[in-house]
């Protein structure tokens, strides 16, 4: 994934349209949370049989969701100066220390947990 060139692609269709005026950091959090909603009702109300076969099924729907999350997460780190490829690489690392392999593997506890 090339992320620079997809901030410019989003920057030239967010600036074409003049919405930057809108693309404040509370309205971009908000349109994240929106969105992911949005792919959630993918999954509503289906066990998790029902759903593997959804996301079979649905497949196009679901990227179009994710891809709108994924959009107004790279707008906002680009916004807000986030170094997002970083930022992910940092995240992991943390994870990793949080979470290590001999304590975790194959259960779902919360790190405090471990």
């Amino acid at each position: 994934m090339d992320i620079d060139l997809i901030q410019k692609r989003i920057r030239q269709f967010r600036d074409s349209r003049d919405w930057m005026k809108f693309h404040n950091p509370k309205n971009l959090a908000i349109s994240i949370s929106l969105e992911s909603a949005e792919l959630l009702e993918h999954f509503q109300w289906k066990s998790p049989e029902e759903s593997e076969l959804h996301a079979e099924s649905a497949k196009s729907e679901i990227a179009d969701e994710m891809a709108d999350i994924a959009v107004y997460l790279i707008e906002m780190a680009d916004n807000l100066g986030i170094d997002l490829e970083k930022a992910i690489l940092g995240k992991l690392d943390k994870n990793a220390a949080k979470y290590p392999v001999e304590k975790a593997k194959g259960n779902a506890k919360k790190y405090t947990e471990l």
